[in-house]
């Protein structure tokens, strides 16, 4: 105090402050405090959804990690807000930081511009695999088989990704789409189905560019010229990242046959628009593909009219020890077998030279499919001897199997094959595309095991390896996807493609029609999912919701879980590698990491901030100091503060921030009663400080009380005569679900902060200690041995010389208050301990006892009116 301070003249009026004002200005900072907190536990929870959708366990597509990546940014920009309301525009530069930071993200994750470059449709026969980005892979590695190893392809062409990006442009309509899938949930099956027939609708009624359709009948055109004849075409999806290794997309696309000129744009366009089929859609979802690198091109081939025809695959689809040739063929067009609607038969070819059939299984083929008259496909029934007849004579096996093992060598992988031989006994290659092979470690159980029961049914082929467990559920018609339960095994009639959108969900699949080749085999496999095919009379003799386990290698189905069956394997990283997950995880790196960990360091400011969790730790950190600070005048908190009446040797004040004291404890304007306070968090913090009366100072030796009595002369804190942080008044500042203590105890300093109500993911309890009587060395071993008590209740502790912090959150309200009451015991029953912290004994006695009163608040009760001192 200066001297001038003494004269009347030095000492300036004081303006009168309203109380009600004062309360409104605090009640206010805390509104905008208490939305700080909040924006930041949301905060909290977006970042770990997205660190586990990291892990790549369940799948997602491109809408989630947009929308994730949105909820982050939106929670992050309010912390900003609300931090500068806290303190009016003191931290502006933060926005700066922010709009930078979100750029970067922008460019991980917003949509790819379709380019439009590039010729509007292309000859098959000039097609290589190095336009795959043109032609999709199904038509360039087709277009290579052809051209390198003079195999015989379908004569065709191909409508580009190039004229899908100009279609899709025109008018908006892939602004139109994107605006849909982003405000749809695509976990809910409804809105996905919704979704797939407003979109489907939406691409069939646009009208092809002038340009493109001149282009398609032209090409068209050119064709028959070639031939010397009108032809009609098969129209067959080619989309980018169709028919690559791991991600077939078998049958999740449109195929359109026997299509002549009159019918081929909207051919063309049916196809293009099967890319938002539900079952397509599903897929992308679940192998993390992102819809914008899913450009549709078309392949337009000639309709080759099979004798027969099938798939064949160089290696066993279900075995990976197995390197013989598996051929499925039936009579007429190869669609009985992808789509697995019919029987087939089964040759097995070995790989040796010469290759020698070593098995064949003969269906009874009743029906084929044929190329209708004018256009379309149509089932024709099969009668006599050529149904139990081989629809492949033992050459034409050779023929295929050494077809598709050159495949392999030229491209390098195991291959799957489409292909037909003409009435003449001409070999066509229709398709080709890498073949994912399924590692099985199963062993096959033998039908009789004494260890299990008699099996509800046996018999079918394994599809997919493996065992599942879980209720049944027939799926007959399309509506019943809809509601289909999670873990459900999925019961067929056929084993048809677009039932592959369930997958997904399902605990295993059983069919009672169906071969390994066709496309929901394939899918089955590729997601892991335990698949029996071919059980006669399945849906006769399971019922719906009955519980039953599939055990595929075994092909036997048991009623009730036969959990002696499963073994336990590894979760598979579904999304591992995809490139959904790859624009997440560079996303993530503006996220998630942490750069900002010392706040004590100068480095903790808005200019280093690279990421939003640097952003987030920044605010929350300035606004707790901002709150703890107050970042008013003593006068204003005085003025709204009113004093709490309690029979403790000390005083205590309450500033009201709305709720947190009853309307009773208005009679009296400058004073609240205990019973009057509502706020859940002061009830429990004011429990643990009563609940055990205080022993006083604890008995202390000579070197103990010489180290108080200097430190008293040293530390100009300790003087109460002097305006420190010490010699505030004990201030509660109160809601109904926040409480947050300034208080001085004997020569220390604390501070606690909480939050506390039903929403557990909001709850928190933050504590700070620092000072005391003794020199630095017993004060810092008092805050030590604090800290290593509130780690043993699971707080988050932070040390640095004699202060202490520590944090606790997401708990229930329940274990919210018995953590609190800890903290009201500590602050009652540490004080003065730090004269005896180099006394190992009365350290370890102290402990002891601290734990044992602690049980006394495991059981809830209820607060004390008054101190028991």
């Amino acid at each position: 105090m200066s001297f001038f301070d003494w004269l009347p003249f030095g000492k300036k009026k004081k303006e009168s402050i309203d109380p009600e004002l004062a309360r409104q200005m605090l009640t206010d900072r805390y509104n905008s405090f208490r939305l700080l907190i909040q924006a930041n536990t949301r905060m909290h929870e977006y970042v770990a959804e997205l660190e586990e959708a990291l892990r790549g366990f369940t799948p997602y597509g491109m809408h989630y990690v947009r929308a994730q990546c949105t909820r982050i940014s939106v929670s992050t920009y309010q912390m900003i807000k609300y931090l500068n309301e806290l303190k009016p525009d003191g931290y502006t530069r933060l926005y700066d930081r922010f709009n930078e930071i979100q750029e970067r993200i922008a460019e991980q994750i917003d949509p790819v511009q379709l380019s439009g470059e590039g010729e509007l449709v292309l000859n098959l026969k000039d097609v290589r695999r190095e336009q795959i980005d043109l032609c999709g892979p199904k038509m360039a590695l087709l277009g290579e088989a052809g051209a390198k190893l003079d195999l015989n392809i379908p004569p065709g062409f191909v409508v580009s990704t190039a004229a899908f990006n100009l279609f899709m442009e025109a008018g908006g309509l892939q602004k139109e789409i994107d605006c849909r899938i982003q405000s749809t949930d695509l976990n809910d099956r409804n809105e996905i189905f919704q979704l797939s027939s407003a979109v489907m609708g939406l691409i069939l009624e646009s009208k092809l560019p002038e340009e493109l359709s001149e282009a398609i009948l032209e090409a068209y055109d050119n064709l028959c010229v070639d031939l010397g004849r009108d032809v009609n075409l098969a129209v067959r999806s080619s989309a980018l990242g169709e028919d690559l290794e791991g991600a077939a997309f078998a049958g999740q696309y449109r195929s359109i046959l026997n299509v002549g000129r009159e019918s081929l744009t909207d051919a063309v366009k049916e196809v293009m628009a099967s890319k938002y089929s539900m079952q397509a859609m599903a897929y992308r979802n679940n192998r993390g593909l992102r819809d914008e690198d899913m450009a549709m091109s078309v392949g337009c081939i000639e309709m080759i009219h099979a004798s027969s025809s099938g798939v064949a695959y160089s290696r066993s689809p279900v075995n990976v020890r197995d390197r013989n040739i598996n051929i499925y063929s039936v009579w007429g067009l190869p669609k009985a077998v992808v789509d697995g609607s019919a029987e087939t038969d089964e040759f097995i070819v070995s790989r040796g030279n010469p290759a020698q059939v070593l098995r064949a299984e003969i269906a009874e083929k009743n029906s084929r499919f044929v190329c209708d008259t004018a256009e379309g496909v149509c089932a024709t029934v099969q009668l006599g001897e050529e149904a139990l007849k081989p629809s492949l004579s033992e050459e034409q096996a050779i023929l295929v199997a050494e077809t598709v093992t050159h495949l392999e060598d030229f491209f390098g992988i195991p291959q799957d094959i489409e292909w037909a031989f003409t009435a003449d006994g001409t070999f066509i290659l229709l398709q080709c595309r890498p073949l994912l092979l399924v590692e099985n470690e199963t062993e096959e159980h033998a039908l009789g095991d004494p260890d299990l029961p008699a099996p509800l049914l046996s018999g079918g082929k394994t599809a997919s390896p493996g065992v599942g467990i879980g209720p049944v559920f027939p799926v007959r018609k399309s509506a019943d996807k809809l509601s289909f339960p999670d873990g459900g095994v999925m019961l067929l009639k056929q084993a048809l493609p677009n039932r592959a959108a369930l997958l997904d969900r399902c605990s295993a699949v059983i069919t009672e029609q169906g071969g390994l080749a066709g496309h929901l085999a394939n899918v089955a496999r590729e997601f892991g999912v335990p698949a029996l095919f071919g059980v006669k009379d399945a849906l006769e003799k399971l019922e719906a919701g009955q519980i039953v386990t599939v055990d595929a290698d075994g092909h036997t189905v048991y009623s009730g879980s036969m959990d002696s069956l499963v073994t336990e394997k590894p979760r598979k990283r579904l999304m591992m590698g995809s490139p959904v997950q790859a624009s997440l995880r560079r996303a993530a790196r503006y996220i998630v990491r942490l750069n900002l960990t010392d706040s004590d360091s100068p480095d903790f400011r808005p200019s280093k901030c690279r990421t939003y969790h640097d952003i987030m730790r920044f605010c929350h950190e300035m606004a707790v100091r901002e709150m703890f600070g107050f970042g008013i005048s003593d006068e204003h908190i005085a003025a709204a503060s009113r004093q709490l009446i309690c029979n403790v040797p000390r005083q205590f004040w309450i500033l009201d921030l709305g709720n947190g004291v009853s309307e009773e404890s208005e009679i009296n304007p400058k004073c609240v009663f205990m019973e009057h306070v509502r706020s859940i968090p002061m009830r429990a913090l004011w429990a643990g400080m009563q609940a055990v009366a205080w022993d006083g100072p604890p008995a202390i030796h000579g070197k103990g009380l010489m180290s108080v009595m200097f430190e008293a002369t040293m530390n100009p804190n300790l003087n109460v005569a002097s305006r420190s942080s010490y010699t505030q008044k004990n201030y509660f500042m109160i809601s109904e679900n926040y409480c947050c203590l300034q208080s001085r105890f004997g020569f220390h300093f604390c501070s606690v902060e909480s939050l506390v109500g039903e929403r557990t993911l909001e709850n928190y309890a933050s504590f700070q200690f620092k000072g005391g009587a003794a020199n630095p060395e017993r004060r810092i071993l008092r805050a030590r041995f604090i800290g290593e008590i509130l780690e043993e209740l699971d707080f988050r502790v932070r040390i640095r010389e004699d202060n202490l912090n520590a944090r606790l959150e997401g708990l229930t309200r329940q274990d919210m208050e018995y953590h609190l009451k800890v903290l009201g015991y500590l602050i009652t029953h540490t004080r003065q301990l730090d004269m005896i912290m180099t006394s190992p004994n009365q350290v370890e006695t102290y402990r002891q006892r601290f734990f044992n009163d602690f049980k006394k608040f495991e059981v809830k009760d209820d607060v004390p009116e008054t101190s028991p001192n």
